[in-house]
């Protein structure tokens, strides 16, 4: 189940994004919120202050390593 939250909550979450990422800011960033919220934060990078949607931990490891079987 996932749920989306606004930026304030999470606002002094380190968020990250790939190394692949280039500099056209299309990009999705991630933070560890399993100390808050025991999920991995996912939001857009041109909107910062817009919503996180919220995944389980095991869902986004999945979705990494199936992203990273394609590549």
């Amino acid at each position: 189940m996932s749920t989306r939250h606004g930026q304030d909550e999470h606002g002094g979450a380190n968020w990250r994004k790939s190394s692949h990422s280039g500099d056209t800011g299309q990009c999705v960033e991630f933070a560890d919120l399993r100390a808050t919220h025991a999920a991995i934060g996912l939001r857009d990078s041109k909107n910062v202050p817009g919503p996180v949607l919220l995944v389980a931990p095991a869902a986004f490891t999945a979705l990494v390593t199936g992203l990273s079987d394609r590549a």
